[in-house]
């Protein structure tokens, strides 16, 4: 009996270390953080990708930078409505797929340069889907635009991205035209 209690006790301490290392993602079906570093980033990156295009065609109404469903990307960033929402759609996406990080309303944020990859590899198309890019405004002198990569193709990046032309909408933007892309999985 004693043999089958150390038994049981040795598989319980296994299964909380396991648990621990991934954040619970096998018990609630979700990933954290901490679960991104293994071999199951590709398939958190489709799941993103995945939660993004389904949100294609979601547009304002009632108003500029209103509507049902921007203002659940607005509150998931604790905003209200009237507010640009690029930042929060894309934020929204990585919280529906259990990330707790990137969550932020302000483009510039979603960039720090601990995320950023290099230009040469930008320049290469070494870009993943569910990485986030950026559009800089002179005008403005910051980043004034974000939004999930899908794919490259050849000089071309598809994105899904929030409040463009008032709707998520998928584009085709010239790599050319990307001031920077940022990793938040790998």
């Amino acid at each position: 009996m004693a043999t089958i209690h150390s038994l049981f006790l040795g598989f319980l301490s296994i299964a909380l270390c396991i648990s621990a290392a991934t954040g619970n993602a096998v018990l609630d079906g979700k990933y954290s953080n901490a679960y991104t570093t293994g071999h199951n980033t590709d398939l958190l990156r489709r799941q993103i990708d995945e939660i993004a295009v389904n949100q294609i065609g979601v547009r304002e109404t009632g108003g500029e930078n209103k509507g049902p469903e921007i203002s659940k990307y607005l509150a998931y960033v604790g905003l209200g409505d009237g507010y640009e929402w690029c930042a929060a759609f894309a934020s929204w996406c990585y919280g529906q797929a259990g990330l707790s990080i990137p969550r932020s309303a302000w483009s510039p944020a979603l960039f720090p340069k601990a995320r950023r990859r290099p230009q040469n590899q930008i320049d290469k198309g070494y870009v993943k889907p569910a990485d986030l890019f950026a559009i800089y405004s002179s005008q403005m002198k910051r980043i004034h635009h974000v939004g999930l990569v899908k794919v490259i193709q050849g000089p071309m990046l598809i994105s899904v991205e929030g409040n463009s032309h008032d709707r998520v909408e998928s584009r085709r933007r010239p790599l050319a035209t990307i001031y920077a892309i940022a990793d938040w999985i790998d």
